[in-house]
């Protein structure tokens, strides 16, 4: 949506507030939202990108819906269809490879091999290297399908291991790169693969992936669902102090507090983040148990999540200076610059939103010309700076090319 617009209809939804006598408060309760919330879209420096979100505002302010979205603008569609490597993994889970491993007649697997490319794997969705990523998976998942079949019974539990964390890389390369209903079924076979190991962590950590992929699609309180059921679940295990259960525990309640943020519940929201960083502190850093990164680090980074999303920016920027994000993955480092982005977005701080982008698109160009949220920054840089009467700069506009949005 352009600036225009929600200007527009931060000063329809002022005036009608004010006709009805509520005060931002007041009008925040009734929509379940935080004050500052209000405050941003009266001011046109937050969108309100569901249309549920404004039948709701409608509702409240008793005006008609199409008061509020007639002049609503068609956000303007990239020029690439589809992702680097979303295509092909799409194929990829489309393709008939259980059956063709039940069917055939195989090899033993080396099953040395087998677990070194799964590391691989791993090494290149966290660098979100997707394109490479499609390459590896394309050979990697049937051979695991038809080894996990053919191999000694007393092989089945690690090679089951194996192919859910396979699927569990599919999933998240597939979610972050917009592609929710492809990554489900990628994270649902990790959780079949993981029965079939016996292996409740794994088991966990693909409820972890599922809220990924439910958050990516909007559906929180199937997300909320998924990584509170998990955790709850989890509870015995780390009662009796086990690490990589209490990591895991961790990085599903994250999750919990970032699907609180989007359904703007903030006291759960920061209350989930307190009682992460409790289980933080308790496995300390340089884990990185079922590839979920958990640990006082990651945990900042989504306090940062969760302010943005939460629409309180300067929360979001404080906690941002204390981070220091280098340890962790290439992709976890580009998630927290957009998200810096965002924040300083939300401030109309466009040089410095504009300096975090290009942060993010240093570490991992292929993440940036792929997540809908990074250009979705793009696209409201070039606006405010369109809008002020100013020239984009060039590399904003180089920037703009390159992920498919016109100038």
């Amino acid at each position: 949506m352009s600036t225009d617009y929600e200007k527009a209809l931060g000063r329809k939804i002022a005036l009608n507030r004010k006709r009805r006598g509520l005060s931002q408060k007041e009008l925040a309760g009734r929509l379940d939202r935080s004050e500052a919330w209000v405050s941003q879209v009266e001011r046109g420096v937050r969108r309100i990108d569901r249309m549920t979100v404004l039948e709701k505002v409608a509702d409240v302010l008793d005006i008609p819906i199409a008061e509020l979205a007639a002049e609503a603008p068609i956000i303007a569609a990239t020029t690439e269809p589809d992702a680097p490597g979303a295509a092909r993994l799409r194929l990829l889970l489309s393709a008939a490879h259980s059956l063709n491993a039940i069917l055939g007649r195989h090899e033993p697997p080396d099953v040395a091999a087998l677990r070194a490319d799964v590391d691989r794997a791993w090494e290149l969705t966290h660098a979100g290297r997707y394109t490479d990523l499609a390459d590896l998976l394309e050979q990697l998942v049937p051979r695991l399908e038809n080894a996990a079949r053919s191999a000694p019974e007393h092989q089945h539990p690690e090679l089951f291991r194996l192919l859910a964390a396979t699927y569990h890389t599919c999933s998240a390369a597939l979610a972050t790169m917009g592609e929710p209903e492809a990554a489900w079924i990628a994270a649902d076979r990790a959780v079949v693969a993981a029965e079939q190991a016996n292996d409740p962590l794994l088991m966990a950590a693909g409820a972890f992936r599922l809220s990924i992929v439910f958050l990516g699609a909007r559906h929180y309180d199937q997300a909320a669902q998924a990584s509170g059921t998990a955790a709850e679940a989890l509870r015995p295990l780390t009662d009796t102090g086990q690490p990589q259960a209490t990591a895991l525990r961790g990085a599903l309640t994250l999750q919990r507090a970032i699907a609180a943020a989007h359904t703007n519940q903030a006291d759960d929201a920061y209350r989930y983040l307190h009682e992460a960083r409790e289980m933080a502190q308790q496995i300390g850093e340089g884990r990185n148990d079922y590839n979920t990164e958990f640990g006082p680090t990651n945990v900042g980074l989504h306090e940062v999540s969760v302010a943005v999303e939460l629409g309180d920016a300067g929360i979001a920027l404080r906690a941002a200076d204390t981070i220091d994000p280098s340890a962790l993955s290439t992709e976890r480092q580009t998630r927290f610059h957009l998200d810096v982005a965002r924040a300083h977005t939300q401030r109309r701080q466009t040089n410095e939103a504009l300096h975090a982008l290009l942060k993010a698109h240093q570490l991992s160009p292929e993440m940036v010309h792929t997540m809908p949220m990074a250009k979705q920054l793009v696209a409201d840089l070039l606006t405010m700076a369109t809008t002020a009467g100013q020239e984009p700069p060039q590399r904003l506009r180089a920037l703009a090319t390159e992920v498919g949005l016109a100038v």
